[in-house]
């Protein structure tokens, strides 16, 4: 027997950004109480509006599964007496599982001879079970702050209004969140503000959209809008500009979605696009209009939550509600231009960086410096970079990023442009912050690129210096996105640059706000380099493989990834495990030496065929990959590399090492460490040997 059950849970409007995780999440908690109770069922999906949330079982079992258990109960010595007569542990354990005194097996559950009984569990009736499976699931709803309403001690995202629970055509008996449950839900608040009766759960879903004006699927109702907004964008020769995360909001904002079309003064185009369509999504939700080109029309597309008898109306109501907006933009723009980013630059003189780093100004002055070295580097123009890291941080007092906090760097670029400086300097301004996450783009330009750099090296000495590591989860200061950053940078842009040599510059920027320098450096370079360890979890490379390039001790990012994925490369060849063991084995003769070993060798004292073979293959494979090293072409030198194993497997089965003729010994010591150095021009192979547990 089955039948489907549905949940809807009625409150006012739900926070419009979080109605889709409450959604899965109401979903998922029904799920894991379902799955617990080892119910079956068809299908189980989710539904959610900006007044409801929802779940819909179909042919959902009306019992739970029996099955024979196992019950354990005390131990025979305990259950009997000297005359074997069952004891008041036993009659209790048979009562307990309704079992006849007689019926009472002894059995070893592995350590003693115990009671036991076969009982049947399951078969418990499934609308008794569903009020704790809902309520279990509103409970756990990722919900951070929870709100009481009337005199109830009740607490929820939002005030609850009504509860349906029906199984099949039946209502389930529940109070949940001080809600009785029945079979009455809600349309919309204006097409139908009333009361809806609901036989069942197909019943449901018919008459919320018919009859109710309710699109209570979430995702038909997110295609619909999509649907509407690209179709009112072509209506006037546009595309429309569709955020995800504006899409969502959208979704939970309305319940019968209809599309509108606004459009704004053609003068508004005058201000930065990016200002314009901040404002329109960010303040009216509204979804902006490019032509094919990309270029922003005079358009936007709202989404009303009617179905309006007068649209005009709608839509005049909307640009009145704009034009101030865009009006403010406009203002502000025209108003910063009056000053160039120099003069702006000056006003960061009092606003604070950090109290032990001084003002954001000194900031600047610093990445100035910074700039300019890695400028000369890698011979780069070193006049923009160090122009483009004295405005870098011009726009953070100007009108319009005071306004519109995401125009910050997009505003230094427009004000360049305007200010007449030089294009990549513009760029520069915007680019400094890029990437700003995992899998973000890079700048586009070399300066962009010094600058990002030189920014995000400057802090992480600044915050170093001053003791201010992060500790656990808690991170202030975003250095481990500033160290993540600054090494994708590096590499990203194949930079080929010493980390320690940036390190010790931007720390000496710091010099009379910090104690240490030289510590600052090395805590910073150790904490960079071990970034690198969840960049290469990512891209799921080992963590051995990353340790065996780290044991070089290296300082040059760009090299390090280029020998880590180099060596990941090696370890998927059938001779790298071998190798790598051998190249333990020899590290293990070495360390016992105490690095008293050499690499001189003399032919004379080869007595066996497997060592002069050895020497030989060396020989031959140091010569040839010795240019590859120059090159840094190392997954190349190490697939050549590999060649050896055939070598290397028959001189340890042939030959014995730590013989007592020491000259001998010696010999061979000097032919394997000529072999592991090979290696090591690289990495240390040896560390590719699983560690045993």
């Amino acid at each position: 027997m089955s039948a489907d059950f549905l949940v809807e849970l009625g409150t006012e409007e739900l926070p419009p950004t979080q109605l889709k995780t409450l959604m899965e999440a109401f979903h998922q908690g029904i799920e894991r109480g379902l799955k617990e109770l080892e119910l079956s069922y068809d299908s189980l999906d989710a539904y959610a509006s900006p007044r409801r949330l929802a779940v819909v079982a179909k042919q959902l079992a009306s019992q739970t599964p029996t099955k024979e258990v196992t019950v354990w109960g005390p131990p025979a010595k305990v259950a009997f007496d000297a005359d074997g007569n069952p004891t008041k542990a036993a009659e209790a354990f048979a009562k307990k599982n309704n079992v006849a005194l007689g019926d009472l097996q002894t059995a070893n559950d592995g350590k003693v001879d115990k009671l036991m009984a076969s009982v049947k569990s399951g078969g418990d009736s499934t609308v008794e079970k569903l009020a704790a499976i809902v309520e279990a699931s509103i409970n756990s709803l990722p919900i951070a702050k929870r709100m009481r309403w009337g005199a109830s001690r009740t607490e929820f995202i939002r005030p609850a209004h009504w509860l349906v629970m029906l199984f099949g055509n039946d209502v389930i008996d529940a109070n949940i969140l001080s809600v009785t449950s029945g079979r009455t839900t809600r349309g919309h608040r204006f097409h139908c503000n009333q009361e809806l009766s609901i036989d069942n759960a197909d019943d449901y879903l018919a008459k919320l959209p018919t009859t109710g004006y309710v699109q209570v699927d979430y995702a038909a109702r997110q295609t619909s809008i999509r649907t509407q907004v690209e179709a009112e964008a072509a209506n006037v020769g546009g595309v429309a500009v569709i955020d995800q995360a504006l899409l969502d909001e959208v979704t939970g904002l309305v319940e019968w979605p209809v599309a509108l079309t606004g459009r704004f003064e053609d003068r508004f185009l005058a201000v930065p696009a990016e200002a314009l369509i901040y404002s329109m999504k960010e303040h009216q939700k509204y979804f902006p209009v490019v032509d094919a080109d990309g270029k922003l029309m005079p358009h936007f597309i709202t989404l009303a939550n009617i179905e309006s008898k007068d649209p005009a109306q709608v839509i005049d109501g909307n640009e009145r509600v704009i034009r101030p907006r865009l009006s403010d933009a406009a203002f502000f723009f025209e108003t910063d231009k009056k000053s160039n980013l120099g003069e702006f630059r000056e006003r960061l003189k009092p606003i604070v960086f950090q109290a032990q780093l001084g003002s954001i100004f000194d900031k600047t002055e610093r990445i100035k410096t910074l700039a300019g070295h890695i400028a000369a580097q890698i011979g780069a123009d070193q006049t923009k970079a160090e122009r483009a890291a004295e405005l870098c941080k011009s726009d953070l007092v100007t009108n319009m990023v005071g306004e519109f906090d995401k125009m910050q760097g997009i505003a230094g670029y427009y004000y360049a442009l305007n200010d007449g400086e030089d294009e990549e300097v513009a760029i520069a301004l915007n680019e400094q912050y890029l990437p700003k996450f995992s899998g973000d783009k890079l700048p586009t330009t070399t300066t962009g690129t010094i600058v990002a750099l030189a920014d995000r090296l400057d802090t992480l000495t600044g915050i170093f210096g001053i003791g201010q590591k992060p500790t656990g989860s808690k991170d202030p200061f975003g250095l481990r996105r500033s160290s993540l950053a600054a090494l994708r940078l590096l590499v990203g842009k194949k930079l080929s640059l010493d980390l320690r040599d940036l390190l010790s510059v931007a720390a000496n920027g710091h010099a009379a706000n910090i104690s240490d320098v030289d510590g600052t450096i090395a805590t910073t370079f150790t904490y960079m380099i071990d970034r690198f360890r969840s960049w290469y979890e990512e891209e799921n490379i080992s963590a051995e493989v990353f340790l065996a390039v780290n044991a070089k001790n290296l300082s040059e990012p760009l090299d390090i990834n280029n020998r880590v994925h180099a060596v990941n490369a090696f370890n998927q060849l059938p001779e790298a495990q071998a190798l790598a063991a051998a190249n333990k084995r020899v590290s293990n003769i070495l360390a016992k030496l105490n690095g008293e070993s050499s690499t001189e060798l003399n032919p004379d004292l080869f007595e066996l065929d497997a060592e002069k073979a050895l020497a030989s293959a060396v020989a031959q494979k140091a010569e040839l990959v010795a240019p590859l090293f120059s090159n840094r072409q190392y997954t190349e030198a190490l697939a050549e590399l590999a060649d050896l194993r055939a070598s290397v497997d028959t001189f340890f089965d042939d030959v014995m090492v730590m013989t007592d003729d020491l000259a001998l010994r010696n010999n061979r010591i000097a032919l394997l460490n000529q072999l592991r150095n090979l290696f090591l021009e690289v990495a240390d192979i040896s560390l590719l040997v699983p560690t045993k547990s």
